[in-house]
């Protein structure tokens, strides 16, 4: 008789798309993998709506209006305990939703794509026997991720598993597999590969491409002036990417119709054809973003990061060689100037960014954890 396919449950979080797009790129690889039945919850938003949306409200706020203070109150807690009062309290949320879903579901496996680890004290309280893992979605390590209940951690890079090891994590319970992304970011078929095409322009001998993700997290600051002076630079060639900012991609259309090198998009499905189709990128350093510029080589250029997570990120990967800060538009543009004009930089950034690429993360992540639960290794708990 055929064994059951595992149940499993994925935890994330709706503050940004990060979250959501790496809990959404491990469920299609274990049901890809493992033929797994695949949960998904929103703990905060079906826990707490009243409380989620406000949360979220200040979240984005103070990302805009209050970063300095945003990234005080991210970097002192940096080193919090999971069980200190302040911690019991951050993972306190969501505990009587979450004991009702694993009831109903009654899952083989948690995943936490968001720190929120209402489940390490309600799996106590209940006695359950029931394997819990968490995958940081960042190449920085906030104490919020760490609780000495995890069974198992995947994190983005070798440094964060040496980091949570010296910080009391079991080095043997951290795997360092790259944060999940979608797998379209990794190569493909000739065939597939022409499928996503879409509308991008094809590229041109001796002119650079330039994707900017000016939609990340609302609106990249200064972006009108940005593409005024990129726009003045021969033989670069600029795709913008406006997401879901409507009022942004109706400005850049009406101030670049007929330009021969600026093309404009809105909410597109096609990022990866977007990354392939250019030779570096302008983006907002959030883990996900980052990670999938990481796995389609592109140099990159980090503008105006916000202090917390997003500055931590940045700073990181312009300490491994794979990317370049720029806090002012003119220090951006002449960092765009420098890798146009010198391929040599360009390639010294590329090899620091395969140093970091790791393969198919959530595939690896999907593996493991199917691994551990048919083995009944003790690398996930299961007592």
């Amino acid at each position: 008789m055929e064994a059951a396919a595992p149940k499993i449950l994925i935890l994330y979080a709706s503050y940004g798309e990060g979250h959501v797009q790496a809990a959404r790129a491990i469920m299609d690889s274990l049901r890809r993998i493992g033929r797994c039945e695949v949960q998904l919850l929103d703990l905060m938003a079906e826990s707490h709506p009243w409380l989620n949306d406000l949360t979220k409200f200040v979240y984005m706020q103070s990302f805009k209006t209050i970063p300095q203070l945003y990234g005080w109150v991210y970097n002192i807690t940096r080193g919090m305990q999971a069980k200190s009062a302040f911690g019991s309290v951050l993972h306190s949320f969501g505990m009587r939703q979450l004991a009702l879903t694993l009831d109903k579901e009654k899952p083989d496996l948690v995943i936490h794509t968001f720190p929120q680890l209402a489940l390490p004290v309600l799996r106590r309280k209940l006695g359950m026997k029931l394997p819990i893992v968490n995958v940081v979605t960042d190449f920085d390590l906030h104490g919020r991720w760490l609780h000495p209940d995890i069974d198992r951690y995947y994190v983005a890079t070798e440094d964060i598993q040496q980091e949570a090891a010296q910080r009391g994590i079991p080095i043997e319970r951290i795997v360092a597999t790259g944060i999940p992304i979608h797998a379209s970011f990794y190569p493909m078929s000739t065939e597939e590969a022409a499928n996503q095409q879409h509308t991008i322009p094809q590229p041109i001998s001796g002119t650079t491409t330039l994707l900017i993700m000016a939609g990340a997290y609302g609106v990249l600051s200064g972006i009108l002036d940005i593409c005024r002076q990129l726009s003045q630079l021969p033989q670069l060639r600029l795709l913008i990417v406006c997401g879901r900012n409507q009022q942004l991609k109706a400005e850049l259309d009406a101030l670049y119709a007929g330009h021969p090198n600026i093309y404009t998009y809105g909410f597109v499905d096609y990022v990866p054809a977007l990354m392939r189709a250019s030779h570096m990128v302008i983006t907002k350093p959030g883990g996900i973003t980052l990670s999938e510029s990481i796995a389609s080589g592109l140099p990159i250029l980090v503008f105006k990061p916000v202090p917390g997570q997003e500055l931590n990120n940045a700073l990181y990967l312009e300490q491994k060689g794979a990317a370049r800060i720029a806090r002012t538009t003119e220090e951006l543009i002449q960092h765009c100037i420098e890798l146009i004009s010198s391929p040599s930089l360009a390639a010294e950034m590329k090899h620091s960014i395969e140093l970091l690429r790791k393969p198919h993360p959530a595939d690896r992540i999907a593996e493991d954890i199917l691994h551990q639960l048919v083995d009944k290794s003790p690398s996930i708990r299961t007592t």
